[in-house]
């Protein structure tokens, strides 16, 4: 018996779709505004300066080998002694009085950033219960194996070291996408097809050889 095969037409010609099968742009899935800035180094020194700040987190948490305690009151007593020296230097030499940044006390960012977190769960949330729901076999199959992949990890890795490489996706990934969109795309439909072309093949020669009962009519 020979082995089927499938070429290309034997699905569908069509134009590559977006990443995710998105319509909107990068921008606006990140729901636009001073998160998106951040994100896709629009703002190039907030975005360099969170990445290095929890890069200097990351180093003192796994590296230093810092406790959470330690680690926020050496911060805290730092900050107090410099402001302390700040303002007692005010006077002598006329600077200006030390104030808290504008940035720590604007409430749109915090805002704006829990609304796009809030949504972003919400979407995950129903996602994860649509595909729990057995609605697309396959791609509940596929979820499941990356959770089990996801756990063999987490075993590794510790959670600290998990939190700085998500973070460090976030703010090099959305970039590295926008600047390369229709590469990304063009790879990300061509892979597509070519795992639809692997699980047609193991359906048909693993899944549709598994002999099914057969099936009773339900009577009247």
């Amino acid at each position: 018996m020979s082995t089927p095969s499938f070429s290309d037409s034997d699905e569908e010609r069509t134009t590559p779709a977006k990443l995710f099968g998105r319509q909107r742009s990068i921008r606006e899935v990140l729901g636009g505004g001073k998160v998106a800035n951040v994100v896709l180094w629009e703002d190039r020194i907030v975005s360099a300066g969170l990445l290095i700040g929890v890069a200097l987190i990351w180093f003192l948490f796994e590296i230093v080998e810092y406790t959470f305690v330690t680690l926020l009151c050496h911060i805290l007593i730092t900050t107090m002694l410099v402001v302390f020296i700040w303002s007692a230097g005010a006077d002598i030499f006329n600077w200006n009085s030390p104030k808290v940044p504008d940035v720590l006390l604007e409430e749109t960012l915090y805002k704006e950033a829990a609304l796009i977190v809030h949504a972003r769960f919400q979407d995950s949330s129903e996602m994860l219960f649509s595909i729990a729901c057995g609605k697309n076999p396959k791609l509940f199959f596929l979820v499941v194996v990356f959770l089990w992949i996801l756990s063999i990890i987490g075993t590794y890795v510790s959670f600290v070291n998990l939190l700085f490489v998500g973070f460090l996706c976030i703010e090099t990934l959305p970039y590295l996408y926008q600047r390369y969109e229709e590469d990304v795309d063009d790879l990300a439909y061509f892979a597509n097809r070519r795992i639809r072309r692997i699980y047609k093949i193991f359906n048909l020669k693993v899944l549709g050889k598994i002999p099914r009962g057969p099936v009773k009519e339900k009577s009247m």
